[in-house]
């Protein structure tokens, strides 16, 4: 069984196969309390440094849009018009 840590997810780009996009580094993870299983990647807000001066929501990739996690980059499937300055839940394709 393959296994990561939070911290090395937070080391790997996230790039969106929709549109070649980079969309940043994972800031964070969303956890289901009951299963106990990550159901998204949280991404800072575009154009912030870390999410520290973000302007707008954190971008939220839900698990089953994840495509690959390579040991540097995450290849995701996004909507690009869901990532452009709209910073909320994502869509798969």
């Amino acid at each position: 069984m393959d296994c990561t840590t939070i911290s090395e997810l937070r080391c790997r780009e996230v790039i969106n196969l929709c549109d070649g996009g980079r969309l940043g580094f994972v800031n964070d993870v969303k956890i289901d309390l009951f299963s106990g299983r990550i159901t998204a990647l949280l991404l800072p807000p575009a154009g912030g440094l870390l999410g520290m001066f973000g302007r707008g929501e954190e971008l939220c990739i839900p698990w089953d849009c994840i495509e690959r996690i390579g040991e540097d980059i995450i290849l995701v499937r996004v909507e690009p018009e869901r990532v452009d300055g709209k910073h909320k839940e994502s869509k798969k394709h």
